[in-house]
């Protein structure tokens, strides 16, 4: 699983949708998902940190939360199927844990309120990111090649007979 941060809400260019986009620690991938217009308010009210009068429907999750003395450890999205994320609320009551299924705008206008940390799966990560800073991907990418270019079987035998010795 790889942690990521809301780096905003963007608009589709064509269909003028909502998308929250995730972006990795290093800020080398982006995960972008398309959500409602209802889910777009809800991010940007907890990115801004805006009170509302009244409770609206995260704030009032959020609140029962701390009335019922459950904890949000984490959400993660999890999977991808036919275009569609799935996520989990992560919760906690003292020792009693539960995963709870919850759509990923959800989910994260929920960890956003709570100061949650957002996990993602490697494999949606690999399905359905895009590259945010393609040259520093270019430049891992040659330096793989120029390490396995001047690879060397002794190097690789030397490395395995350290490592026996570490494990005595």
């Amino acid at each position: 699983m790889i942690e990521m941060k809301v780096a905003g809400i963007a608009l589709d260019a064509v269909t003028r949708s909502p998308i929250v986009l995730l972006k990795d620690g290093s800020d080398r991938r982006a995960l972008p998902i398309y959500i409602g217009q209802d889910q777009a308010k809800a991010i940007m009210g907890a990115l801004e940190n805006q009170k509302p009068p009244r409770p609206l429907t995260h704030d009032l999750i959020t609140n029962l939360f701390e009335a019922w003395g459950l904890s949000l450890d984490k959400i993660i999205i999890h999977s991808l199927q036919d275009n569609t994320f799935y996520a989990v609320l992560c919760m906690r009551q003292g020792e009693i844990k539960k995963e709870i299924d919850c759509r990923p705008s959800d989910a994260i206008s929920i960890a956003l309120r709570t100061d949650s940390p957002i996990w993602v799966m490697e494999e949606v990560i690999a399905d359905a990111s895009i590259p945010v800073d393609r040259d520093a991907d270019e430049e891992e990418r040659q330096a793989f090649r120029d390490f396995v270019a001047n690879l060397r079987p002794e190097d690789l035998i030397q490395r395995r007979g350290l490592e026996q010795n570490d494990e005595q």
